[in-house]
């Protein structure tokens, strides 16, 4: 203590060393000891660096590092360079690559006893992601979470400030439905805290997607076979297909005939021939008629081929058809199904290169090229609005704009319409303008986006309409007494309004509506001649087949899943072995139909379409503040019942079947090889397993030579399901393409010809395109 009452230090005013009178201990800023005190003789405050005794019961203050600068931190690399080139210098972005922590994969991870606590991990491959952004968010003066806008998005952004331990009162969260400089600066300037009424959404869907998922596929391991799965949204999925199937093959097709006539106006001495056109039998009598046999045809046939015929009303109007609506997450999938022939998870990931950004060029910078794809929102931003017409006038004309700009409303019950439609940043940035800078699929599917957005501003294309009442009957009778309706309709396009740019793609189980051209100076009381007469037998048709449009539009009307999961959904069935392509067409397996069958019977309340789209509404209740716990504990306090009860009901299973000779010997052991069912597909293994383990792909040759080996070229298929074609020597052989190769060679240059198109192949050597033709040993495979 003495040495503290003796602490000598300089004072400035004095300029003389003196003791410091009162002397205190203290920690400096950076953590240094010193002495405060007075002079004894002037009174100014006197400072003296060094530690003494009196610090040694001081507690020292923690360090507080020196925070600069921002941090923002995205999911993808690509969003984070195209945002980081907004922002500036003063922003760091950085990535998180996705998701940065989920459930455990190894157990359930959901704590029953306590409130469906669940139980998170950093997974092995993302730990060092973790602790970059954990010492990035240390030094950053501000954090800003940019993940995307949906509710997976804010549950992203909450499970990196978690596990990245980073303080709530330095993070904000940003969202904008477009990577473009105006969107984003105006998402910084209006920070938010992380909504976890969002989080709470996404983590009660997680929770309730594991607790079905983990508590249902053991029970299928144990009762039926190993590696099957089930799950809250992709069983329902897989029984909605499963039922259209089961409805096509109880589907009775019944007979039926339509007559159409092939009529003429009658020669009036002018020089040109008469016109020619179709009507169709329309009414008998006043009521429909019932055709559904040859033999209820003739009578009519022969009464008809002896009646006169005479048009007794003739109608001219015009008609209007309104251009379709801005893109939606499903009806982009349709859409881009039909007429691009991708798949929902490809139109989905190239929509995601598309939203998060592409270099343009030295002339300008990357640029997010659309908004946010994953909405189920028609609506459009005024100013969008405003450019696409604009745009209109200056390339097609003031008439191609409506008066007012036109409004859509979704036709989904289940809509919650947080976002825009999915349509370009910029109209201004047209496909032809960026096409250079875009690969084959990204300018196909952009073109297909601007496309409709600019055509759903544009006018209405106008029809001029005609429709013709024709009676048939005896001769000499009066016209609007005898017994045959005939009716025939045709329009011509007047102004082409929206289809001067875009029409959509009619679906493939829709049919055709046929009209045909019908004269204009018909008149009323006008005779017309048989030429003849045309009767064609029907059978009605089951219903399709689900294609992955007609599968995504059945999910979204029945409010099963999101705009977020369609793709997902169809990817997992089609993994799981559940549903496979025949003809581009999803066809249930026989493991699907006994999975889907075995679910119904002893879970109706999961695989209900019904049950799981009011889940759906909870879900988003809770959104609104609605409690997710009681929400969860309705559901598994009966799911666990039913499960016991069915654990308990369901006997042991024998799915194995005799295993299919292949029609050779093992090349290792010399026993008989056998087909055999694995995780990804079929394969050919020997019968003497598990003592021989040897194992081959089951090659579908296509009849063609490797243009880099010599080998044969076989169809093949990724785990996804998707075929590609690649030699029959790989690995020693990596010759792959997309493409279907074909048997002629190039007519130029003698290289491997491949299917470009529909109506073109293209050489894999000179790159020159031929029309196509497909020789009938190319559409044929030989199963080896």
């Amino acid at each position: 203590m003495n040495d503290a009452l003796n602490i000598e230090g300089y004072c400035l005013r004095c300029k003389e060393k003196r003791i410091i009178e009162n002397p205190r201990p203290v920690w400096a800023a950076n953590g240094s000891p010193a002495t405060r005190g007075t002079c004894p003789v002037c009174g100014t405050n006197m400072y003296k660096v060094g530690r003494t005794e009196a610090h040694e019961s001081l507690p020292k203050p923690e360090k507080k590092e020196k925070r600069s600068g921002k941090l923002v931190i995205v999911e993808s690399p690509a969003k984070a360079r195209t945002i980081g080139r907004y922002l500036g210098r003063n922003y760091k972005v950085m990535s998180s690559v996705g998701h940065i922590r989920d459930l455990l994969k190894s157990r359930l991870s959901v704590d029953v006893a306590n409130d469906y606590e669940p139980e998170y991990r950093v997974p092995n491959d993302k730990r060092k992601v973790v602790k970059k952004l954990k010492a990035a968010g240390a030094k950053a003066e501000e954090i800003y979470l940019a993940t995307d806008p949906d509710r997976e998005g804010e549950a992203i952004a909450w499970h990196v400030r978690e596990a990245a331990e980073m303080e709530p009162d330095r993070t904000r969260r940003v969202v904008f439905q477009e990577i473009t400089k105006p969107a984003i600066q105006a998402a910084f300037e209006h920070p938010r805290d992380i909504d976890m009424a969002r989080v709470d959404a996404q983590q009660a869907r997680r929770i309730l997607d594991r607790l079905v998922g983990y508590k249902l596929s053991p029970l299928l391991w144990r009762k039926v076979r190993g590696r099957l799965s089930a799950g809250r949204v992709q069983s329902v999925a897989v029984r909605l297909v499963v039922e259209r199937e089961r409805e096509i093959e109880a589907f009775e097709p019944e007979e039926y005939w339509s007559i159409e006539a092939e009529v003429s106006q009658q020669p009036n001495g002018a020089a040109d021939d008469p016109s020619v056109f179709m009507a169709k039998l329309h009414k008998l009598n006043g009521e429909d008629l019932v055709l559904d046999s040859e033999s209820v045809v003739q009578p009519h046939l022969r009464a008809l081929n002896q009646a006169d015929w005479t048009v007794t009303e003739v109608r001219l109007g015009t008609r209007r058809r309104q251009p379709t609506a801005p893109f939606t997450t499903s009806t982009l999938q349709q859409e881009a199904s039909r007429k691009l022939r991708f798949g929902a998870n490809k139109t989905m990931r190239i929509a995601q290169q598309l939203y998060e950004g592409v270099e343009l060029g030295d002339e300008e910078e990357a640029a997010g090229l659309i908004t946010y794809m994953r909405t189920d929102s028609v609506q459009v931003a005024a100013e969008a609005q405003n450019e696409a017409r604009a745009h209109i006038v200056e390339h097609f004309g003031q008439a191609y704009v409506p008066d007012e700009p036109p409004t859509y409303k979704t036709k989904s019950r289940t809509a919650q319409e947080a976002h825009e439609a999915v349509r370009p940043t910029s109209v201004e940035r047209s496909p032809k303008k960026i096409k250079r800078f875009l690969s084959r699929d990204q300018y196909r599917l952009y073109r297909l986006i601007w496309e409709r957005f600019v055509a759903s501003q544009m006018a209405p294309a106008i029809y001029d309409t005609i429709s013709v009442d024709i009676m048939a009957g005896d001769p000499g009778s009066v016209a609007l007494q005898r017994p045959y309706l005939f009716r025939a309709a045709g329009s011509v396009l007047r102004f082409a309004g929206f289809l001067a740019l875009y029409e959509e793609t009619r679906p493939t189980d829709r049919p055709e509506e046929s009209e045909h051209e019908i004269p204009t100076d018909l008149k009323e009381a006008e005779e017309l001649d048989l030429l003849q007469l045309l009767p064609e037998q029907h059978f009605t048709q089951p219903p399709p087949r689900f294609s992955e449009a007609t599968l995504v539009k059945e999910l979204e009307e029945n409010g099963i899943g999101r705009p977020s999961t369609y793709a997902s959904i169809i990817s997992t069935i089609l993994s799981r072995r559940y549903v496979e392509y025949d003809d581009r067409r999803l066809k249930p397996t026989d493991i699907g139909v006994l999975v889907t069958d075995l679910l119904v019977e002893h879970f109706p309340d999961v695989m209900s379409v019904d049950f799981t789209a009011r889940m759906e509404d909870e879900l988003d209740e809770i959104v609104e503040g609605k409690n997710w716990v009681p929400v969860i504990d309705s559901f598994y306090t009966r799911f666990a019942k039913r499960l016991s009860q069915a654990d308990e009901a369901i006997e042991k299973m024998d799915v194995r079947s005799e295993p299919e000779p292949v029609g050779r010997e093992c090349p290792e052991c010399g026993n008989a090889l056998v087909y055999r069912d694995g995780r990804y597909g079929r394969f050919i293994g020997c019968s003497n397993f598990p003592k021989c383990r040897h194992t081959e792909q089951i090659l579908n040759k296509i009849g063609v030579i490797c243009p880099k080996d010599g080998g044969e070229l076989v169809e093949k298929r990724t785990r996804r399901g998707r075929v590609f074609y690649g030699c029959a020597n790989y690995p020693d052989c990596d010759w792959t393409s997309w493409k279907r190769p074909l048997s002629e060679p190039c007519p130029n240059c003698g290289g491997l010809l491949v299917q470009a198109n529909k109506n073109e192949s293209e050489c894999t050597q000179c790159g020159e395109r031929h029309d196509l033709t497909v020789p009938q040993s190319d559409k044929e495979t030989e199963a080896v």
